[in-house]
């Protein structure tokens, strides 16, 4: 399964200074949410901020709502923040109807957090 997953969620990572932006391709679900998890969980340490570019995910399903919850607590935690851009129809729901919408911070087109 683990290769699998792999085909499922692939991730493109560029770093500069202690800013960290993760492109996530793919389907964002059970089976492939440690795969995100595992990678960006090893940014933190030396970033003070972690973007998560989700321009190229096609699909996340209610695991990988939790992975990116347990990113957020553990960002947080460890004094990193954590920001979602380029959120498709899908996501943007998922979030509102569980109330995270105001939990994370989200990015719009302009640079600038939205808000919900």
């Amino acid at each position: 399964m683990p290769n699998e997953a792999a085909s499922l969620l692939t991730l493109d990572v560029e770093q500069s200074g202690d800013i960290a932006t993760v492109r996530c391709h793919g389907r964002f679900i059970a089976g492939t949410s440690q795969i995100l998890y595992s990678r960006v969980s090893q940014l933190i340490p030396a970033s003070k901020r972690i973007v998560l570019d989700l321009t190229d995910l096609a699909y996340a399903d209610s695991m990988g709502l939790g992975s990116l919850v347990r990113l957020y607590v553990s960002c947080r935690s460890r004094g990193c923040s954590l920001e979602l851009i380029h959120l498709g129809k899908r996501l943007i729901e998922l979030l509102g109807v569980t109330h995270l919408l105001k939990v994370f911070t989200i990015i719009g087109e302009n640079g600038v957090p939205m808000k919900f």
